[in-house]
């Protein structure tokens, strides 16, 4: 099974990517305009008008409409209302082409999201979601070692951007360079404690990812590593149904010895689930 990637709500993020399914919120929800693997840690596509007694309502705009076509996956009709704001004076608007990127993104149409992703990095060549979301289009289309470059590119314009590590975390596992992964796994959790979870978008890419022991069982490691026993656990337990058998690779991994005396961790090693077939 293909890992899918994260464009949160377009979020995100193999992996991880798997960035970051592609996904935004429910309709009313503010929808992210970085894809995650993932992940997909982003900027705001929309955020939702707040209306008061002492404050006017505003006309909705060409691109609220939009971001409300988004919201409903309505991605077509997302398209077309971005591109309606860009004839009527936001053509030069580097966000609103990385929005319409995503868009297209969604709808597998890959080619046409790299062209506005790099329609908005020409308007904006510090657009650090852009890159990000760039190289996803590569990672998409099982070209990781083209992503890369597009990924250390955004964390160069924006170190902080978690979702930009696990993306590039994934791409780099996808290549085999396991500790590079790792690393940039646990740097995005230190930037963001929770960008690993089921609570954020990548967390959910991961969950929909398929079946590899071997992933789930570093990912288990990093939680391990970072004193995050529950994390490590649940992770764990994944790799186990999917397969993983290597007792003895537990007992030498001094990650893991960090966590020996955790009661779930005792009964997981102790209990085992039964692998999952498919």
């Amino acid at each position: 099974m293909k890992p899918r990637i994260l464009l949160q709500p377009a979020t995100v993020t193999l992996g991880l990517i798997v960035a970051l399914g592609l996904s935004f919120q429910a309709a009313g929800q503010e929808p992210k305009e970085t894809l995650t693997q993932p992940d997909l840690s982003s900027s705001s596509l929309s955020q939702e008008t707040k209306s008061s007694a002492s404050e006017p309502k505003r006309e909705v705009s060409l691109e609220d409409r939009a971001d409300i076509f988004m919201a409903r996956k309505s991605y077509a009709d997302a398209v077309d209302y971005y591109q309606r704001a860009m004839r009527e004076g936001r053509g030069s608007d580097p966000s609103l082409w990385n929005k319409v990127g995503i868009a297209y993104q969604q709808q597998l149409n890959y080619k046409a999201a790299r062209n506005a992703y790099k329609k908005a990095i020409k308007l904006n060549k510090v657009f650090a979601e852009a890159w990000n979301n760039l190289g996803t289009t590569y990672f998409l289309q099982n070209k990781a070692k083209k992503s890369i470059k597009y990924y250390r590119q955004a964390i160069k314009l924006n170190p902080s951007g978690a979702s930009f590590h696990v993306n590039l975390g994934t791409s780099l596992y996808k290549r085999k360079k396991i500790p590079e992964a790792l690393e940039e796994y646990r740097t995005a959790l230190a930037l963001d404690p929770n960008v690993l979870t089921d609570r954020s978008s990548v967390g959910t890419v991961l969950q929909a990812q398929g079946a590899d022991p071997k992933f789930y069982f570093y990912l288990a490691k990093v939680f391990a590593s970072l004193g995050r026993p529950a994390e490590a656990v649940r992770y764990l337990r994944r790799a186990f149904e999917d397969g993983f058998s290597n007792q003895k690779q537990l007992d030498e991994d001094p990650d893991f010895q960090k966590i020996s005396e955790y009661p779930a961790y005792v009964e997981l090693r102790n209990n085992p689930p039964v692998p999952i077939k498919d």
